[in-house]
C-alpha cells in the first residue's frame, strides 16, 4: 500500500457508503484518496480479520481509523471548508460511535442496498484498489 495515499474502505453494496465515496471523490481535488470496497480481495488482504462490513475504515500513515473517527479524519484531510466538520471529534467517541452504529444498523433500510458493488466510472477507476 502506498503510504502517501489515504485509503477509504467502505461497504460496497451500501448506497449510503457509495454516496459518501462519491462525495469525497468530487471534493478531493488533489486526488489523494484511494478507495476499496470491504468486500474486495484487496480489503481482505490488507485488513484481514479487521474487516467488518458495518464500518467505514480509513488507512492513513500506517494507522487504521474506524467509524466516526474515520469519517471526521476524511473531512480533515479534504481540507478547506470541510475541516470544520472535524470539530465534532471533540464529542466523546462512545456518543459519536453510538450514533454511527445506529445509522449503520439502519443504512440499508433508509438508503438502500445494491445487489453488487457498483463499478466506478472510467475516470474514477485509477482511484480504486482491486
Amino acid at each position: 500500500m502506498n503510504p502517501t495515499n489515504p485509503v477509504i474502505f467502505y461497504d460496497g453494496v451500501c448506497a449510503l457508503c457509495n454516496s459518501s465515496v462519491q462525495f469525497v471523490i468530487k471534493r478531493d481535488r488533489k486526488k489523494r484518496f484511494r478507495y476499496a470496497a470491504l468486500q474486495s480481495d484487496y480489503a481482505q488482504k490488507v485488513l484481514g480479520k479487521e474487516v467488518s462490513f458495518d464500518s467505514f475504515v480509513l488507512w492513513h500513515e500506517g494507522k487504521l481509523y474506524r467509524k466516526s473517527t474515520a469519517a471526521f479524519k476524511v473531512l480533515w484531510l479534504l481540507g478547506g471548508f470541510w475541516t470544520l466538520g472535524y470539530v465534532a471529534i471533540i464529542v466523546p467517541s462512545f456518543i459519536r460511535n453510538g450514533v454511527y452504529d445506529w445509522v449503520a444498523r439502519n443504512r440499508y433500510k433508509w438508503f438502500g442496498k445494491y445487489d453488487s458493488c457498483p463499478l466506478p466510472t472510467a475516470e474514477q477507476r485509477a482511484l480504486f484498489l482491486d
